[in-house]
């Protein structure tokens, strides 16, 4: 199959790349699983922006600076803030239902959330990612331009220095992508190839992510020469619903920006009912999400506790219905009413802060491939990722990444070969696969966590070596299904983690050591290079 450009994940960045790009060229999306099946579409709270007077873009940056504890790229940074009122009018342009508020400047509500000094944050309720995906699903569908091929599994990208006969220079010619449903493995020719597959938060046990974020971008990157940075900088969301029967369901961040408060839960006994944010930072529930994120884990820990409360239930009914529906709703069908009772919360997985190393035009190391929104770094998150910035990245970045294509001449390519067909299936081994899965998220959750020591990151990275042993045996000799191909992305991914972690001899932001629990004078990003191995 031939296109120009071919986008590997239907999120807010691959859906933005796609119809920038799709008025003058043949474009590919392909999606592991349905369009909507991503984190953007799960994504509560908003995107921040400077959309008022009150506001400045220097104030945003600041924000964002001080968030990313030092390691943020500034230059990256102010591009990012920059450009975020035209991709939020962008977004209004293709029918977004944003909030209305018709007292404020741009007519629709902003929120404030946890970092940010003003409050900049446009929304759609308390389901801003749905609102943006379900918009943009709509026009992707119609577009004539844009080839949909969900159920289909990035496997590797196409370099052309390995090939017969390649050239000397490598580039990326495309990929080959699996049809889950048939089995069959399809040879994608492509001029750019663009990978906006998100985030890695199934490496642990408990997320907010969705089953999709399995870091395939950042993996097949990675085994195509790329460098990767800044991978041990995961960001743990604070509040996660805790319930047995509630799945990686987030509570924005948006309920403490309204005035949620965090409380010692009945289980604490005497001091049941106790706000504990006071004590660990002047900003208290509005403090940046890794100082939260500690502070919940600490307390937890300290007192032998599932969770702790998040208690909002001193607005009325009519504020939290307006507010924050869908969080209303699914907790009240787990027996919760937020309007008068708190709601239990645990830290979990949530951002990947680090990523594919990339320019502001979102190209990697390797010419013709490119990385869009979470799974690339560009430097706006740092050392952690401040509230709402990720959908802004996703819309700045992947505008621009398909400007910059744009422009590019077309490419001939050489004839590419097609995937070798002849290895078989073995049902015994298929067992094998999904305790491995297992296992690789219950070590990391134990491990590298949010809070760390030299001892446990040695560990873990010695079980991830026998494991990534099994798994390159397996994927040598049996065919591939998705559960081996994420095991083996998640494994690769994982190896980065601890390996990034390892190397940085400081606390800093999302990352802290035991071991190391001071903060170098100096910041430094950890950039990985393939050859480091």
């Amino acid at each position: 199959m031939k296109f120009d450009v071919a986008i590997v994940g239907s999120g807010l960045a691959g859906l933005s790349v796609a119809l920038h790009l799709a008025k003058t060229r043949k474009v590919v999306i392909i999606s592991k699983r349905e369009l909507l099946d991503g984190a953007s579409n799960w994504a509560q709270g908003g995107i921040a922006a400077v959309l008022d007077s009150g506001d400045s873009y220097a104030e945003h940056i600041a924000d964002t600076l001080v968030a990313g504890a030092g390691l943020c790229d500034e230059s990256a940074t102010r591009f990012i803030v920059e450009h975020g009122r035209e991709a939020i009018e962008w977004l209004i342009e293709q029918g977004v239902p944003f909030t209305r508020d018709d007292s404020a400047e741009l007519g629709f509500h902003l929120t404030r959330e946890g970092g940010h000094s003003q409050r900049r944050i446009i929304h759609a309720a308390d389901a801003t990612g749905h609102a943006v995906q379900v918009t943009l699903e709509q026009i992707v569908r119609s577009n004539p331009n844009i080839t949909l091929l969900e159920h289909h599994y990035a496997i590797d990208v196409i370099k052309s220095n390995k090939l017969p006969g390649g050239t000397a220079e490598p580039r990326c010619l495309g990929l080959y992508v699996q049809d889950v449903k048939s089995g069959k493995v399809i040879t994608i020719d492509a001029d750019h190839t663009v990978l906006a597959t998100g985030g890695a938060g199934k490496v642990y046990l408990y997320t907010t992510n969705p089953d999709t974020a399995t870091g395939d971008g950042i993996a097949m990157a990675w085994r195509a020469g790329c460098r990767v940075a800044n991978m041990e900088f995961i960001q743990f969301h604070p509040t996660c619903l805790y319930h047995p029967y509630a799945k990686s369901f987030l509570i924005t961040e948006a309920v403490r920006g309204e005035g949620g408060m965090l409380k010692l839960p009945a289980a604490a006994g005497a001091a049941a009912g106790t706000r504990f944010m006071l004590e660990q930072d002047e900003r208290a529930e509005l403090a940046p999400r890794d100082i939260v994120a500690r502070a919940i884990d600490a307390e937890m820990k300290k007192r032998g506790l599932d969770y702790v409360d998040l208690d909002i239930s001193h607005k009325s009914p009519e504020f939290l219905q307006e507010h924050f529906p869908t969080i209303l709703a699914r907790c009240l069908e787990l027996g919760i009413d937020i309007t008068k009772q708190p709601i239990p919360v645990v830290p979990a997985a949530h951002y990947t802060c680090g990523g594919i190393v990339t320019d502001l035009s979102g190209r990697t190391d390797l010419p013709g491939l490119y990385a869009v929104g979470e799974t690339s770094y560009t430097g706006l998150h740092g050392a952690n990722r401040l509230a709402s910035n990720s959908l802004l990245e996703c819309l700045v970045l992947g505008r621009a990444a398909a400007q910059f294509i744009e422009k590019q001449p077309s490419q001939k390519s050489p004839q590419l070969p097609a995937w070798d067909e002849s290895r078989v299936s073995n049902a015994d081994e298929e067992v094998v696969l999904s305790h491995n899965w297992d296992e690789l998220r219950r070590f990391m959750w134990n491990y590298v966590g949010i809070v760390r020591t030299t001892k446990r990151l040695e560990r873990a990275q010695h079980r991830i070596r026998l494991l990534k042993e099994e798994i390159d045996e397996y994927y040598a000799h049996f065919r591939i299904t998705r559960d081996l191909l994420e095991l083996r992305n998640l494994v690769e991914v994982a190896s980065l983690i601890v390996h990034s972690a390892l190397s940085r001899r400081e606390s800093r932001g999302l990352h802290f050591s035991r071991d190391f629990p001071d903060t170098l004078p100096k910041a430094l990003p950890t950039v990985l290079s393939p050859d480091w191995r």
